[in-house]
């Protein structure tokens, strides 16, 4: 059997299985979830021995060990994945919720209510955990889902898909709601993209080229979500302290997320006392500046280097301990920086003026703003949505980060009693038995 039919194969079960889950009471998913969790857990020895293969691999091959991380898996991180499930089946459904509906004038009772998507494809890189997190969001809003990670975490993602299918396999969830896309190679992506009458919905998630790549190639609709070129902008107003720690948190944290900062601007106004400062508290975290003439011109005093900062330093996504920087002469000029390089992700403001902060989250465009907090809290999780199927960075149907609600549509319910439409307007049939 060839590839492309190894795929329909799992495609038409999922699409079957979708059919099946759509109409299941909320109970019978979140017995569902447990079952996956407690798995999980007790089957955490199998899914880091396969993790450990693919580690091996990685490192092997030079990966990067911020990426190497991304990767990894060990017991705690399996029960932490387990217990994000359980957080999920926590929360609320959002299938058959009314999002609007009433009596019309002519006594038609009219709903909007939320339905699940179907099938949904999740294309994604080297993260194992967002194998079971789409699942379990999948699953809660009542959607089928097929996986296809990247090659490097493929023996992962094969133990944690057989380890799902087999719980789900003593519920009322069919087994088939949860696929892994077959194969490796780029030849299995280019199947999930065309499979247009059999998928629904495709959401991307990692690097800016993998999310091109799927937008430009997919013939099945696509959400674009989270390329992170995040500012942090300090104001002329700010706290400068407060700002150093919230740069610090929002660059160093996790760095290899995306919603960690990849920009720092900083109002000329604070720039002297700013700049130099940060610039060695940045160096002592250990991270690079690729920072503008003006911020350079501070990297002598403050005992550090910098290196000049190109057009495609303030649009690159990092990912690690690198950092760009620029020195700016208004609010209005930080917005126009961040609407020139950003991704429409997240972009913060440190200041202690309600009317500046107040215009900066009037005039940016992103899919978040953060006023005095770190853009590390662009996340579903600290959202209280759980686990997220990824952050939107585009406008239709969903922005930022999607949970349960963003993985459903609607439709259209009306209710009447013999209504019928005539040129004239509205009658009422009469039926035999009335």
């Amino acid at each position: 059997m060839s590839e492309a039919d190894d795929f329909l194969k799992v495609a038409r079960a999922a699409k079957d299985a979708a059919a099946e889950l759509a109409p299941l009471p909320r109970a019978a998913k979140d017995t569902a979830l447990h079952a996956v969790a407690d798995a999980l857990v007790e089957r955490a020895a199998e899914i880091v021995e396969a993790n450990a293969l693919d580690v091996e691999a990685a490192r092997r091959v030079g990966t990067a060990e911020t990426m190497v991380d991304r990767l990894r898996l060990d017991e705690a991180r399996v029960a932490a994945v387990a217990a994000a499930v359980r957080q999920v089946a926590g929360l609320p459904d959002p299938v058959g919720e009314v999002v609007r509906g009433g009596t019309l004038p002519n006594g038609l009772e009219l709903r909007q209510i939320r339905v699940p998507l179907g099938v949904a494809g999740i294309i994604y890189e080297g993260r194992p955990n967002v194998t079971v997190d789409a699942a379990a969001l999948c699953l809660k809003s009542g959607n089928a889902v097929l996986l296809r990670g990247s090659s490097s975490a493929y023996r992962s993602n094969t133990a944690l898909v057989r380890v799902m299918q087999d719980a789900l396999a003593g519920t009322e969830v069919p087994a088939d709601a949860v696929q892994l896309v077959p194969g490796t190679t780029r030849e299995s992506v280019k199947h999930l993209m065309r499979a247009r009458g059999l998928v629904d919905v495709l959401i991307p998630r990692g690097g800016a080229s993998l999310i091109n790549s799927v937008v430009e190639e997919s013939t099945v609709p696509v959400i674009e979500t989270g390329v992170g070129n995040c500012h942090v902008y300090v104001d002329a107003d700010a706290d400068l302290d407060l700002a150093m720690e919230i740069l610090v948190n929002a660059k160093v944290q996790r760095p290899s997320v995306c919603n960690a900062a990849e920009t720092l601007l900083v109002h000329a106004d604070v720039a002297d006392t700013f700049v130099p400062a940060a610039l060695a508290r940045l160096a002592r975290e250990g991270v690079t500046v690729h920072g503008d003439e003006r911020v350079a011109s501070y990297a002598e005093g403050a005992g550090v280097s910098v290196l000049p900062a190109t057009d495609a330093d303030f649009g690159e996504e990092y990912l690690s301990l690198d950092i760009a920087a620029a020195v700016v002469g208004s609010l209005e000029d930080a917005v126009a920086h961040i609407r020139r390089y950003g991704s429409a992700h997240t972009e913060a403001i440190v200041t202690r003026s309600v009317v500046a902060a107040r215009r900066f989250v009037a005039l940016v465009d992103s899919a978040a703003v953060a006023v005095n907090a770190s853009t590390r809290f662009t996340d579903g999780g600290e959202f209280g949505f759980g686990a997220e199927i990824g952050i939107s960075t585009q406008k239709l149907h969903a922005r930022g980060p999607m949970g349960l609600p963003e993985l459903t549509s609607t439709k259209w319910v009306y209710t009447g009693e013999g209504h019928l439409r005539t040129s004239t307007g509205t009658v009422i049939a009469q039926g035999s038995a009335r």
